[in-house]
């Protein structure tokens, strides 16, 4: 399966950067670029459980498949969430379900530098985004 353009583009930009250092800047970077969910999506309904930090998680349905928005009050969490969404973009509900996280931050480079609880919190993310999609 093809990625969509914006997954390509941060595959290519993480691609050629091998301190943690740069891909920190970076990622912090991607996450600058999360569009901001207006105070009124910041809601119960919309937050995701299972994150240490606040993350919120909204979703729409987009032709054939998924939208979704997020937000977080950790800024390294934003760059992960700007990455996770730049992956998900257009998917069906079906491909969301297939979809291994986990292979594309590896993908990335940055498997290794997802502590346990960072690593949890983006999977709830994920679950979220499958019941989203499935309700």
């Amino acid at each position: 399966m093809s990625l969509p353009a914006a997954a390509q583009a941060a595959l290519d930009a993480f691609a050629g950067i091998a301190s943690w250092e740069q891909r920190a800047r970076l990622l912090m970077q991607w996450g600058d670029r999360l569009p901001p969910l207006l105070d009124v999506e910041k809601t119960e309904a919309n937050r995701v459980q299972g994150c240490e930090s606040l993350v919120w998680l909204v979703a729409e349905r987009v032709g054939h498949g998924w939208a979704f928005r997020a937000s977080s009050d950790a800024r390294l969490l934003r760059g992960l969430l700007a990455l996770l969404l730049v992956r998900v973009e257009g998917l069906s509900a079906q491909q969301l379900q297939g979809l291994d996280v986990g292979q594309w931050f590896q993908a990335l480079g940055l498997g290794r530098q997802l502590s346990p609880s960072r690593s949890n919190g983006l999977n709830a993310v994920v679950q979220r985004m499958r019941v989203l999609v499935s309700g």
